[in-house]
């Protein structure tokens, strides 16, 4: 039997990325009480390889190995979500794939609880990084002198 076509949601995509980057910590602080649930798979610990590329375009080559956490879940409503997150909290994968499945059924009331304050946050993140890399940046320039010309 084969599978069928999906076309990628890119929102969901952008969500489980936003879900997976989250500090585990601030996500048990947005979802403290799990909601009613069944485990399709309950929290897991694995590796993945990852692939690398000379210089970003040369032959690919493996990397090293990565360990991950990945969780899939139904609710009552039938939703299934899906977390796949790096390292090894089982709490964090758990949440991410509630909050996935429940993104699915409510999107707007997910979207303003949980994930808003999770994208600004990362923006926020990102900033400080960039302004604090920003700071030591170094600018080179080179004075012409007569004899060159």
């Amino acid at each position: 039997m084969s599978r069928p076509e999906t076309t990628p949601d890119p929102i969901r995509k952008e969500t489980l990325g936003l879900l997976a980057r989250a500090p585990s910590g601030r996500l048990a602080q947005l979802l403290p009480e799990l909601p009613e649930h069944d485990l399709l798979r309950a929290p897991e610990i694995g590796t993945v390889m990852v692939r690398g590329r000379a210089g970003g375009t040369g032959a690919p080559f493996n990397l090293g190995e990565k360990t991950v956490t990945r969780a899939s879940v139904r609710l009552p409503s039938g939703m299934v979500g899906h977390g796949y997150v790096q390292g090894r909290d089982k709490g964090h994968a758990l949440r991410a794939a509630l909050i996935d499945a429940m993104a699915q059924q409510d999107a707007e009331g997910v979207e303003e609880r949980i994930l808003a304050p999770l994208r600004d946050e990362e923006v926020a993140r990102r900033k400080a990084i960039a302004t604090q890399a920003a700071a030591t940046r170094v600018e080179f320039f080179t004075l012409v002198r007569g004899e060159d010309e």
